[in-house]
C-alpha cells in the first residue's frame, strides 16, 4: 500500500513546480508591462508639452524683415545685411556654423563689411519650434548669449529623425552651459513659450520671401540659391564692390 500511494503523490508533484514556474512569469510580465506603461506615459507627457504652431495664437503681420527684433552681429553701420535663415535641428546648420562661423566673422563682421542676423525658421519638427522659442527667450534676455546658445547647441545636437530636444532637455542643456542670464525667468518663459509667436512669425516671413530649407541666406534683402560659404562670400563681395 504504501509503494501505491507513493506512485500517487508523485504525479502531483512532478506538475508543482511548472505551474508555480508559470505563475512567476505571469508576475513578471505583469510587473515588467507597469513598467513600461509607466516609462511610455512620461516619454508621451514630454512630448505633449511640444508646441503646434496651429496652437499658437496671436496676430501676425508680415511686413519685411524686421532687422530690429533679430539677434545680430557687427557694426549697424556696416553695407552688407546677411540673413540667416536657420533650424537647429537641422544637420547642414550645424556643419555650416562649425565650418564657416569663425572665419565669416573674422573676415567679413569683425571688419566692419557686415552686420550678420539670425532669423528662426523652425520646419524640421515640433522640438525644432521650442529649440527656437528658447533662443528667443535668451536673445531678449541678452543678445550675446544667444549666439553662445546656438553654437552649443548645435555642439550637442541630437538626431534629426528623433525628438530631442524637449523641454526637459533644454532647461538642463541651459542650465549647464549657458551663465549668465536669469535662469529662472527663462524656465518661466520656456514653460509658458513667451516667445513662439515671435517663432511662428520668424517662419511666416521666411517663407514669404521664398526661403524653403536651411541654411538659407539673403544679402541685402535679396535671397540666395545657395547656402555654400563661396555663394555668400561671393555675393558680399560683389555688393561691396558696388554690383547688384
Amino acid at each position: 500500500m504504501k509503494n501505491s500511494q507513493d506512485k500517487k503523490r508523485r504525479p502531483r508533484n512532478h506538475y508543482a513546480l511548472p505551474m508555480v514556474l508559470a505563475g512567476l512569469v505571469v508576475i513578471l510580465a505583469v510587473a515588467l508591462g507597469y513598467t513600461l506603461t509607466r516609462g511610455e506615459s512620461g516619454q508621451e507627457a514630454e512630448l505633449n508639452n511640444l508646441p503646434n504652431y496651429t496652437e499658437v495664437k496671436g496676430k501676425i503681420v508680415v511686413d519685411g524683415l524686421n532687422y530690429g527684433k533679430q539677434p545680430r552681429l557687427g557694426s549697424p553701420d556696416a553695407k552688407i545685411k546677411v540673413m540667416e535663415f536657420a533650424d537647429f535641428k537641422c544637420p547642414a546648420c550645424k556643419k555650416w556654423t562649425q565650418t564657416n562661423m569663425q572665419r565669416f566673422i573674422r573676415n567679413y563682421v569683425d571688419t566692419g563689411k557686415v552686420e550678420y542676423y539670425f532669423m528662426n525658421f523652425a520646419f524640421i519638427d515640433r522640438d525644432s519650434y521650442l529649440a527656437a522659442s528658447a533662443g528667443e527667450a535668451i536673445y531678449h534676455q541678452s543678445n550675446e548669449k544667444f549666439w553662445e546658445y546656438a553654437t552649443k547647441l548645435y555642439d550637442n545636437q541630437g538626431d534629426e529623425s528623433k525628438i530631442w530636444a524637449t523641454e526637459k532637455f533644454i532647461l538642463k542643456f541651459v542650465k549647464d552651459n549657458i551663465d549668465g542670464i536669469d535662469y529662472d525667468q527663462f524656465e518661466q518663459d520656456l514653460k509658458n513659450q513667451t516667445y513662439m509667436l515671435d517663432v511662428k512669425e520668424d517662419f511666416k516671413t521666411a517663407g514669404s520671401y521664398g526661403v524653403n530649407g536651411t541654411p538659407q541666406f539673403m544679402v541685402n534683402g535679396v535671397l540666395l540659391k545657395g547656402s555654400s560659404y563661396d555663394t555668400l562670400t561671393a555675393a558680399i563681395d560683389k555688393q561691396l564692390a558696388g554690383g547688384n
